[in-house]
C-alpha cells in the first residue's frame, strides 16, 4: 500500500502538526493539512467544561472521521491524551497519549500508544502567593501554561504564559472567592513536555503503519496481543513479564508470534512471584 501524494488531515487545534506533520510527510509521503474551524473540545476537555464521552481511542477515531469529512479527503491522524497516575507507579503522574491513523478508502486503522513520565500534570489550590509561585516554577512556567479558576470552577482562565498576568489573576480571584486554583494547561500548545510525548507516538505511529503483513502485504501489521510469561533466570517458572508478542494483519488475519520483543530471555528472580513471593 503506496500512500505518497494522499493528502492526510491531522485532526487538531491545538498545534500539533507543528511535531507531527514532519513525521508522517517524511516517512509515508504524504502531504499533511489541519482542518479550518475544527473544534477538537467538543469531544471533552482537560479543564473539566466538557466531558470525554468515549474511551480515548474511540475519540481519537471519531476525530479522524470528522476531519476527513470537513476536508474531503481519506487519510486522516486523530490523537487523545488523558492524564493521571502511571498504571504501575501509581504515586507519579504519566501522560498517557493514544494517536490512530485511518485510511477511510482502503478500511485501515492503526494505533499506537505511550505511557510517558514525561509530564508535568498537577493542580492544587492555593490561598497564598507564595507557594502558589512555587507551584508554578515546577509547573515549568511560562515555558509550559497554567489554568487559573475558582473552585467552582464559575471563573476560569487558559493559557497563561506571563507572570503579571497570572498573579493579577490570583489576586483578583483570591479576594472575590478566598482561594485559587492552579492547574497546569496540558493542551498541546501549551504544554512542550507534552508535545515531545505525541513526537514519540508519531514515530511510534509510523513505524506501524510501515510493517506490511508478511503473508498479503497489507500494512499496519501490528501487535494485537502480549502474551506474558517470561520464565525466571532462576527457577525457570513463566513470570508476568513479556514472553512474546502475537501480530495479525487486519486484512487478511495472519497471525504470528514472535519471542523474545525486549530481547530478554529471562527475568530477574526479583521480579518472580515463585522465587520472590
Amino acid at each position: 500500500m503506496n500512500f505518497k501524494g494522499r493528502k492526510l488531515v491531522i485532526a487538531t487545534m491545538h498545534g500539533k502538526e507543528s511535531v507531527l506533520s514532519p513525521i508522517l510527510e517524511k516517512a509515508l509521503g504524504v502531504e499533511t493539512i489541519v482542518p479550518e474551524s475544527f473544534n477538537t473540545d467538543l469531544y471533552g476537555t482537560f479543564s473539566g467544561e466538557i466531558l470525554r464521552k468515549m474511551d480515548p481511542l474511540e475519540a481519537a477515531k471519531a476525530k479522524c472521521v470528522d476531519a476527513c469529512r470537513i476536508v474531503g479527503c481519506g487519510l486522516a491522524v486523530g490523537s487523545e491524551g488523558s492524564f493521571g497516575p502511571h498504571p504501575f507507579i501509581y504515586f507519579i503522574p504519566a501522560d498517557e497519549e493514544i494517536l490512530v491513523f485511518m485510511d477511510l478508502e482502503n478500511d485501515i486503522c492503526v494505533r499506537a500508544r505511550i505511557v510517558s513520565l514525561k509530564t508535568n500534570f498537577g493542580a492544587k489550590t492555593f490561598t497564598d502567593w507564595e507557594t502558589a509561585a512555587h507551584f508554578a516554577n515546577s509547573a515549568r512556567f511560562p515555558g509550559h501554561g497554567l489554568i487559573i479558576s475558582n473552585q467552582q470552577r464559575t471563573q476560569v482562565k487558559k493559557g497563561i504564559q506571563d507572570w503579571e498576568i497570572l498573579r493579577e489573576y490570583f489576586n483578583r480571584y483570591l479576594g472575590d472567592y478566598g482561594s485559587v486554583v492552579l492547574e497546569t494547561d496540558m493542551r498541546a500548545m501549551y504544554n512542550p513536555m507534552r508535545m515531545a510525548v505525541i513526537a514519540e507516538a508519531g514515530e511510534k505511529l509510523v513505524q506501524s503503519i510501515l510493517r506490511i503483513c508478511p503473508h498479503c502485504s497489507f500494512p499496519g501489521y501490528d501487535v494485537s496481543k502480549v502474551n506474558p510469561g517470561l520464565p525466571c533466570a532462576e527457577c525457570r517458572l513463566p513470570t508476568k513479564n513479556t514472553l512474546s508478542h502475537t501480530y495479525t494483519c487486519q486484512k487478511c488475519n495472519h497471525t504470528e508470534e514472535q519471542l523474545y520483543p525486549h530481547e530478554k530471555r529471562n527475568e530477574d528472580p526479583r521480579y518472580c512471584d515463585y522465587c520472590n513471593p
